[in-house]
């Protein structure tokens, strides 16, 4: 079973569902969105994962470790 948070959503479901967050977390939610391989149902190791295969720079990691907080404390 895929990880959740406390709204039964996981990581990937989460990020892109956050349409009106302003500043890095709307950068990642952008990114998210044009990708078609965005791991809609990942945890945030999966979107890491995927950060890493888009050869995406160490800032965009640090927005990821800033979303999974937020989306932990849901």
């Amino acid at each position: 079973m895929a990880q959740t948070n406390n709204e039964g959503e996981t990581f990937g479901e989460w990020v892109l569902a956050q349409k009106d967050r302003e500043g890095a977390i709307a950068d990642l939610v952008s990114a998210a969105k044009a990708d078609r391989a965005f791991p809609r149902r990942g945890n945030p190791d999966d979107v890491r994962k995927r950060l890493n295969e888009m050869q995406a720079d160490g800032d965009m990691h640090a927005v990821v470790d800033d979303a999974e907080t937020d989306w932990l404390s849901c």
